[in-house]
């Protein structure tokens, strides 16, 4: 991890974990249900999506106070909302995330939906109930709204269920994860383009790069569920076994050839960026050592 990165994780996890654990209580008034959304949105994670948003915002040099805060934390609870659902029974059947039971294997299946859904609607409140105008309030809305939605995140979840057990093409495999892991990793970079009001013209090359972040951050979990180890990951793995995964398509090694390539690409195009438009875009640069690449061990 650069040391830009890891100063910038330093700063704003602690201020995200805070938000996270005493707003989500302020605006449940059923207790049993704010435990189980909580319990979820607290149980650990690396606070990667907000802090992608933040990180853009630093990049594109936009202040970030305390509003904008809750905004970017607002994607955390999407994403917390995706993890429980994705843990049902009826879906995964997971009894291990983040190192802890499953929110189903603690509150039951039924207190968990409601915690999903809970979570997911939340996430809306939390971009429109503040201060920002109104046209970035809306901008933000709709691009959640389609980044989580049937053309996004569900889309690919969908697409996960009705094709298991069925090899997909590579180009389907990238539209799959495409839709389920990288439409709220895209939306996280773009949020912060619109918080920032950064014209369109000048947002297209960092779309570009969380886009191929996504997409290796996909391929990054799929080889570890293949050499991770439960007690590092916090989760179950050799889980993917009939699953549409890169090492499952491709094979291990191709797998990391296939993570190389993107992590480059990415890097690429935040050098083109930061040339075009001189902003510096180091710290963006540094989120990709998240990766470790096979021959970098």
């Amino acid at each position: 991890m650069g040391t830009k990165l890891s100063k910038f994780i330093q700063t704003w996890v602690p201020q995200i974990d805070t938000i996270l654990e005493n707003d989500i209580q302020r605006d449940a008034d059923q207790q049993r249900l704010a435990e189980s959304m909580s319990y979820s949105v607290n149980a650990g994670g690396k606070r990667l999506r907000p802090l992608l948003t933040l990180a853009t915002l630093q990049t594109v040099g936009h202040p970030i106070d305390h509003v904008i805060l809750k905004v970017a934390c607002a994607l955390e609870l999407m994403h917390s909302y995706s993890l429980i659902h994705d843990d049902l029974p009826a879906m995964d059947n997971d009894d291990l995330r983040r190192g802890k039971p499953t929110n189903h294997v603690k509150y039951g299946a039924g207190m968990a939906t409601l915690a999903g859904d809970g979570l997911q609607t939340l996430a809306f409140q939390w971009l429109v109930d503040n201060n920002l105008n109104s046209i970035k309030q809306a901008e933000l809305t709709l691009a959640l709204s389609k980044a989580a939605g049937p053309h996004g995140m569900v889309s690919g979840q969908a697409d996960d269920i009705q094709f298991e057990g069925t090899r997909l093409s590579l180009k389907g495999l990238q539209k799959l994860d495409r839709n389920k892991t990288g439409a709220l990793i895209r939306y996280a970079v773009e949020a912060g383009l619109i918080i920032a009001a950064t014209p369109k013209s000048d947002r297209k090359l960092l779309l570009q790069f969380a886009e191929l972040f996504g997409s290796a951050f996909q391929i990054y979990d799929d080889i570890l569920d293949v050499v991770g180890d439960e007690k590092a990951i916090g989760k179950p793995v050799h889980q993917d076994n009939g699953k549409n995964t890169y090492p499952n398509l491709l094979g291990l090694d191709q797998s990391y050839s296939v993570l190389s390539q993107t992590v480059a690409r990415a890097k690429q195009v935040l050098y083109d960026a930061q040339q075009l438009s001189g902003i510096d875009t180091s710290l963006l640069v540094d989120f990709c050592s998240y990766f470790k690449i096979k021959d970098e061990k």
